[in-house]
């Protein structure tokens, strides 16, 4: 896996600030191309609700999962981190929804790219059971 040379702090990565954060780990892009990122789910979540992580939690973490992707190339590259946007989701299926205390695993693959489009294929999974996946379209602001 790609890790870090020394350790970023995610929200370096992400456009995103707290409360709004949902990624408090990025363990770099493997060999394959897959990027790694977690969370350890927090009762105090904007997206939890008695206990449990919403759906629209679960795609705001994939959304940032691929934010902190594109964060880490421009950091390792000393480029500026670019504005993105969710430009759409599809094929998404959510399996189960966690419970505060789970450390979510997420794997992001970009499958597509052209121009500023790119198609990632995203996995969530927590305790090595899939929570969700799906496929994202993220548009960078030139």
């Amino acid at each position: 896996m790609g890790i870090p040379e020394k350790t970023v702090n995610p929200v370096e990565l992400i456009p995103q600030r707290p409360p709004m954060v949902l990624i408090d780990r990025f363990d770099g892009i493997d060999t394959e191309g897959v990027s790694h990122s977690a969370l350890t789910l927090r009762a105090d979540s904007l997206f939890v609700e008695g206990g449990v992580m919403s759906e629209c939690g679960i795609i705001e973490h994939m959304a940032q999962s691929a934010a902190a992707r594109i964060g880490w190339c421009c950091h390792t590259e000393g480029r500026p981190v670019p504005v993105g946007f969710i430009g759409a989701v599809s094929r998404l299926t959510v399996h189960a929804l966690p419970r505060v205390g789970a450390q979510l695993r997420t794997q992001l693959r970009i499958v597509q790219e052209i121009g500023p489009l790119s198609l990632a294929e995203v996995r969530t999974e927590a305790d090595g059971t899939t929570l969700a996946e799906g496929n994202l379209k993220i548009y960078l602001q030139p």
